[in-house]
């Protein structure tokens, strides 16, 4: 009979229990005889090399983790991969004694993972439902079946995530407004941060020897690595520097508007952070990108006038224009309100 296939974080879980629970270490043999995982296709006196190389790989994947997994050589036989035992040391792993969780708390660890269970953020996501599940953490399975599914919709976030995490360079063909062809661009990539809903790669441009930030929303096709180009560690706050940099364009950056009192824009832009009123009567809106704010303005029409920039003004007018030409109004608009 086919031994049943067990997932890897199962298989991952379960050996972490069993090595936290032996404080003199389990043998190799012992382990693929007998922790879920391995047990199923252990061969008792036969070949279980494969196996074997799969515990090796599981060993890696669990120090990824952050989980201290020791190696105890046997005395008289240093170096020996099977003799040697294995173990985690509990006092390098456990939470300290006085941290503890209240019922409320568990359940939202636990929703905190569950939310995360599409593997968008796969090496997270292990560490963090490993490290909850061997501690003994419970959580409310009534709040869990409630968890929201978190879908990270640009394609690209996967394979970037995957080399952010290996620190391998990539290629991808990026695509700005007004370009009529997107451009191969070469990346270390350094961060992907979440800036006004969007996600945002920062990253050191090869071609433009400088760093720069790509909207993931413009990313085209597969997001490539290039096999054996790595580069070393990015700093460690590179996350907090690419946000900041991305708040200083927000605050830089602000439109003025007039708004029909009342409206969908009015109810829809009145939410959004950066927005006020002037003492004029007309709205102020801090933004990031141009033409996603130009995109966003157009789509309401005549609800919204807009002032300042220049540049923006231009836009959301240019906008209007092709709609309006799309649907053969031509010369009877001619997107003057914007």
């Amino acid at each position: 009979m086919d031994a049943v296939a067990v997932p890897v974080e199962e298989r991952l879980f379960s050996l972490v229990l069993a090595l936290l629970a032996s404080e003199q270490g389990l043998g190799k043999a012992e382990i693929l005889s007998t922790v879920q995982g391995y047990r199923q296709r252990y061969v008792l006196g036969g070949d279980n090399a494969s196996l074997d190389r799969q515990f090796e790989r599981d060993k890696d994947d669990i120090r990824e983790l952050g989980i201290p997994l020791e190696t105890i050589d046997a005395p008289d036989r240093p170096g020996d991969s099977q003799s040697a035992r294995y173990r985690i040391p509990r006092a390098l792993y456990e939470l300290p004694a006085d941290v503890t969780f209240s019922a409320a708390e568990n359940a939202l660890l636990g929703l905190a993972a569950a939310v995360w269970r599409d593997g968008s953020l796969s090496e997270d996501s292990r560490r963090a439902i490993t490290k909850l599940r061997s501690l003994g953490i419970e959580t409310d399975d009534a709040v869990i079946g409630y968890a929201p599914r978190l879908r990270v919709r640009e394609a690209a976030f996967g394979p970037l995530k995957l080399a952010l995490d290996k620190h391998q360079r990539v290629s991808f063909l990026y695509l700005k407004p007004g370009q009529k062809k997107p451009l191969l661009r070469t990346v270390d990539p350094y961060a992907l941060v979440v800036h006004e809903g969007r996600w945002h790669l920062s990253g050191f441009d090869k071609r433009a020897r400088a760093p720069r930030t790509f909207l993931l929303s413009r990313i085209v096709g597969p997001v490539k690595p290039l096999p054996g180009a790595t580069f070393d560690a990015p700093p460690a706050d590179a996350a907090e520097q690419s946000l900041a940099a991305l708040q200083r364009v927000w605050q830089g950056n602000v439109a003025v508007l007039g708004i029909v009192a009342g409206s969908d824009a009015e109810l829809r832009l009145q939410k959004r952070s950066g927005f006020s009123h002037t003492d004029s009567g007309d709205y102020e809106l801090h933004f990031t990108d141009l033409d996603i704010l130009a995109d966003e303005l157009a789509s309401f029409g005549p609800e919204v006038l807009v002032h300042a920039p220049a540049d923006l003004r231009s836009a959301v007018r240019a906008r209007l224009l092709q709609v309006s030409a799309l649907h053969g109004a031509g010369d009877q608009n001619d997107g003057s309100h914007a």
